[in-house]
C-alpha cells in the first residue's frame, strides 16, 4: 500500500507487482509508474502521450 502523490488516497500495490508498472488512484484517478527505492516501491507521474492526429 503507498499513498497517493495527488490526493493522498491509499493506492493497493499488488504483491506481483513489477518496476515500470502503471497503477491509477481511485479517488482521483492519477496514474503513476511504480519505482523501486531501497527495496520497496514509490510512484512517480506516469508519462502520457497524446495523439498528434499525423501532425
Amino acid at each position: 500500500m503507498t499513498s497517493c502523490i495527488e490526493c493522498d488516497a491509499d493506492i493497493p500495490i499488488l504483491t506481483d507487482a513489477l518496476e515500470g508498472e502503471i497503477v491509477t488512484c481511485a479517488d482521483c484517478g492519477a496514474s503513476f509508474e511504480l519505482t523501486v527505492s531501497s527495496g520497496s516501491f514509490s510512484l512517480k507521474p506516469a508519462q502520457t502521450v497524446g495523439e498528434d492526429w499525423g501532425q
